[in-house]
C-alpha cells in the first residue's frame, strides 16, 4: 500500500514499514502476556509510523485494546477503529469528560480532579485509574489512591475497567526500583479488588510474568525497537522483527583528495583520496546529527548490498556524505539508493551511535520520506 501523493523516484529518502513484521511482533508479545491480554501502544502517530495503517493492521490481527497519549490521538484513532477499546494516557482535559464519553474514549484518570469530573457522568462510561508507584510523573499518589478506595460510593461511579501504573526502569532488569514498583502495585491492586491490572510496558512484558498482570501494553517492541538495554538471564527469548527500512537516494558522487575536509565545521579530514556519495537525507528527516563522523570518532554506517560504508563528516539538514571508496561500491551512481536502516543495521544501531534511544529515532522520522506499507498480512 503506497501513498499516491508521493513519487518515490523523486524523494531523497524512502521509508518502508513492514506491517507483517509489526503484527508478528504483537502476536509474539501476546503469547508472552497469556493468560492476560495484550494491548498496543500507538501514541505519537504509532511511534512515527502512521496511526491509521498501524492501528488497522493490528485490529485486523485481533488487537482490541489501544493506548494513546493525548485526546486528539484518541479521537483520531476512534475514526480508524470504531469498535476498539481506547485508553488516553494523558487523562481528561478540564471539562472534557462529555467528549470522551461521546466518543467512547476511556480516560486514564491521573488526578483527583479528573476523578471528580468523571464521577459526574450519569452513565456507565468506563475509565482507568493510574497510580504512581515510583515514576513521579502522572498518577495518583499511593496515599490518594488509599483514600479514594475507602470511598466505595465514589469508586463505583468511576466504572473502573483498569487500574494501572508505569515502570520507570524496566529496561534495566537489575534496577531495584523494579521490585519496589511491583510490590507497590500489588498493594494498589488490593485496594481495588476485582479491577483488572496493567503494569507491563514492552520491557515489563519481556521480563516475566510478575510484571504482566491482566493487560500488557507494549509499545517500542512492536515497532522493532530495543526495549531492554541490558537483558538478564530471566528475560524471555523472542524473535521480534525489525519493522522499518530506511533508504536514501544518492544525489551526487564526487572524487575528493586526501586532506579534504567534509561537511560543516570541517570536523573530518580525509586520510586518502576518496570517492564520496552525497545522500538526500539529513537531520530534518529525523536522522540524528550526532550520528555523523569526526576525526576523533567514527559515526554510523549505511548498508550497500550487505556491506557497510561509513558516514563522513557531520550530518546536515538535508544531506549526508558516505565514503564509497571501496571497490565493492564501484557500481554506484547518482540515483541509486542505500540503506540507512534495515534488518541488519537497525534503528537501535543508529540510536547507539547518535547517543540516543530507538524511540527517539523512530518517532523523529520525518514526513519527507516516500512511505510504503507492506500489508499483505
Amino acid at each position: 500500500m503506497s501513498d499516491p501523493s508521493w513519487n518515490a523516484d523523486h524523494e531523497g529518502g524512502r521509508l518502508t514499514i513492514d506491517l507483517r513484521a509489526l503484527v508478528a511482533n504483537w502476536r509474539e508479545l501476546g503469547d508472552l502476556a497469556k493468560p492476560g491480554n495484550c494491548a498496543a501502544v500507538v501514541k505519537a502517530d504509532a511511534y512515527g509510523l502512521g496511526l491509521q495503517p498501524v492501528s488497522r493492521a493490528l485490529w485486523q490481527a485481533g488487537c482490541r485494546t489501544f493506548f494513546v497519549a493525548l485526546p486528539q490521538e484518541a479521537f483520531a484513532l476512534r475514526g480508524h477503529c470504531p469498535e476498539a477499546v481506547i485508553y488516553c494516557l494523558g487523562g481528561l482535559t478540564p471539562g472534557g469528560a462529555a467528549d470522551f464519553a461521546t466518543h467512547g474514549i476511556r480516560p486514564v484518570l491521573n488526578t483527583l480532579s479528573e476523578v471528580a469530573e468523571w464521577a459526574t457522568l450519569k452513565d456507565d462510561h468506563q475509565a482507568a485509574l493510574h497510580v504512581d508507584t515510583g515514576m513521579t510523573r502522572l498518577g495518583l499518589t499511593l496515599t490518594e489512591a488509599s483514600e479514594l478506595a475507602e470511598d466505595t460510593d465514589r469508586v463505583a461511579t468511576l466504572h473502573l475497567a483498569l487500574v494501572m501504573s508505569h515502570l520507570a526502569c524496566a529496561d534495566e532488569p537489575a534496577h531495584p526500583l523494579n521490585d519496589q514498583q511491583i510490590a507497590r502495585f500489588d498493594k494498589v491492586r488490593s485496594l481495588f479488588p476485582g479491577v483488572p491490572g496493567s503494569l507491563a510496558n514492552s520491557a515489563g512484558t519481556l521480563q516475566g510474568a510478575r510484571f504482566r498482570h491482566d493487560l500488557a501494553r507494549p509499545g517500542i517492541a512492536l515497532y522493532g525497537g530495543e526495549a531492554i538495554s541490558a537483558p538478564s538471564s530471566s528475560d524471555q527469548r523472542t524473535t521480534l522483527r525489525p519493522v522499518v527500512r530506511l533508504e536514501a537516494r544518492i544525489i551526487q558522487i564526487r572524487q575528493a583528495r586526501m586532506g579534504d575536509a567534509v561537511g560543516y565545521g570541517a570536523r573530518e579530514t580525509l586520510k586518502q583520496d576518496s570517492r564520496i556519495a552525497i545522500l538526500g537525507v539529513g537531520y530534518a528527516d529525523g536522522y540524528h546529527r550526532l550520528a555523523g563522523s569526526t576525526n576523533e570518532a567514527a559515526g554510523a554506517s549505511v548498508v550497500i548490498d550487505g556491506t557497510h560504508a561509513p558516514l563522513v563528516g557531520r550530518i546536515s539538514m538535508d544531506l549526508m556524505a558516505v565514503d564509497i571508496t571501496d571497490p565493492a561500491f564501484g557500481h554506484l551512481q547518482a540515483g541509486d539508493r542505500v540503506d540507512l536502516i534495515n534488518e541488519t543495521y537497525t534503528v537501535n544501531d543508529v540510536a547507539r551511535v547518535a547517543q540516543t534511544i530507538g524511540y527517539e529515532v523512530l518517532t523523529g522520522l520525518g514526513r519527507r520520506y516516500a512511505r510504503t506499507y507492506i500489508d499483505d498480512i
